[in-house]
């Protein structure tokens, strides 16, 4: 499936021995949540704060709090006010930097919502956002203190979640991975029909590996959040629904990335459920999809292909992996992923700095390994991927759900990158 853009950052962050965070002195066991707008144009974007919340819970990591895997093409810092020390960091891409890339952001400026969560501090804090380009400088950056207590933070009634059931329950959200899964043009007359999609997207990203052997680290939840009108709009057929987060096709013109830029619209519809990860089922036939890394994944759940698909945006989504395929025509999207920087997604390499990457899997690989005379789904370094012919490089040739729909499952290399995020999210003792 198709992802427009995506700014590249820094490869895996090594992580010192000696990092930790103590939650409970840091942190009360309650979520803040904080909408911001991107707005601006190529030339000069900027971030900035639209509302903050407590909502009741956390559901994210308690350990670990103070580094991340991928770098991301975005991050959320916490610090500590008093000692500024960083308490919290996260890791997240969004639809507004990809849009930074297209012709339209060269000619005007557009806003977009975003919203991240992070623990409530229990003393004074600074949160900053930063943007990073595909150089991974940073190019747009807000900082703001949060007082524990202010009256102005808002604390909406939680107690009457929309309709919601578990799909998939491994433990309490404290120490398991939580997914929630939102109807998108479903009406309340076909909220059978989601729960029944819903199970099948559970199924699909279930039965590939390391998700399959890692199963009781997740809690999938299906939430039903009505539309007023069946399906979602296509723009390209003139098609245009009332649906609960106005999602549609021809994303940036391309016919097949379908997303949402009513991003409060998704958190809201989640409040007073435990969630770390998001994915929305889109009513619809039409074949489309994306995935932002920490950010959802949206994708069509009646096309022969949503089997398949909705695993591979998960991927994006959940895994931080980067398309593994590329336009045979030439390349395309050359702003995407420099040539002289390595990018941040663990499964593919531009060979800047490749040790960072799959190397100790592949010691005595050809580099680049030849497609011709190699058997097929042999682990090596074959040039092409991240939308590029030349000069990006991929761990297989066809055998990965990142390159092909009918591809068995993830590679090798996918597969260990998605392993370690689950440790880092599970494993409090490393």
């Amino acid at each position: 499936m198709k992802k427009l853009i995506l700014s590249t950052a820094i490869a895996c962050i090594t992580v010192p021995a000696w990092a930790g965070v103590d939650f409970d002195r840091h942190f009360s066991d309650s979520t803040l949540r904080i909408d911001y707008i991107f707005s601006g144009n190529a030339a000069s974007p900027s971030v900035s704060v639209d509302k903050l919340e407590y909502q009741p819970g956390w559901a994210g990591r308690r350990h670990k709090l103070d580094y991340v895997p991928f770098e991301g093409n975005l991050q959320v810092v916490v610090k500590d006010s008093a000692s500024g020390d960083t308490i919290y960091l996260n890791s997240y891409s969004s639809l507004f930097q990809e849009w930074l890339h297209t012709p339209e952001a060269e000619q005007h400026p557009v806003s977009m919502e975003n919203t991240f969560l992070v623990p409530a501090p229990r003393h004074e804090a600074d949160v900053t956002v930063t943007l990073f380009d595909n150089r991974r400088k940073p190019m747009a950056s807000t900082t703001h203190h949060v007082t524990p207590g202010d009256i102005l933070i808002r604390r909406p009634d939680t107690t009457h979640p929309v309709e919601h059931r578990y799909l998939h329950k491994s433990g309490s959200p404290t120490d398991k991975i939580d997914v929630a899964i939102l109807a998108e043009g479903y009406t309340t007359e076909e909220m059978d029909s989601f729960y029944i999609h819903a199970e099948k997207a559970v199924a699909s990203i279930l039965s590939h590996e390391p998700f399959k052997s890692r199963a009781d680290e997740f809690n999938f939840v299906a939430v039903a959040s009505p539309s007023k009108e069946s399906g979602v709009s296509v723009p390209k057929k003139g098609q245009w629904k009332d649906t609960a987060f106005s999602s549609h096709y021809s994303t940036f013109y391309s016919d097949r990335y379908l997303t949402t830029t009513a991003v409060k619209s998704i958190h809201d519809a989640l409040r007073g459920i435990p969630y770390e990860h998001i994915i929305i089922l889109a009513n619809e036939y039409e074949y489309g999809g994306g995935g932002i890394f920490n950010f959802y994944t949206l994708t069509t759940a009646r096309n022969p292909q949503f089997w398949p698909v909705v695993t591979h945006e998960f991927g994006h989504s959940f895994g931080g992996l980067a398309d593994e395929y590329f336009y045979a025509g030439g390349d395309v999207m050359d702003e995407t992923y420099p040539l002289d920087i390595e990018p941040w997604e663990p499964n593919i390499t531009t060979l800047t700095d490749f040790q960072s990457k799959w190397a100790d899997m592949v010691p005595d690989a050809a580099i680049p390994t030849p497609t011709e005379g190699t058997p097929k789904g042999t682990l090596g370094v074959f040039e092409g991927g991240g939308y590029r012919t030349h000069g990006v490089y991929r761990p297989v040739d066809t055998t990965c759900r990142m390159r092909f729909n009918n591809a068995e499952g993830f590679c090798p290399v996918c597969q260990r990158a998605i392993s370690r995020l689950i440790d880092f999210y599970v494993n409090t003792t490393d």
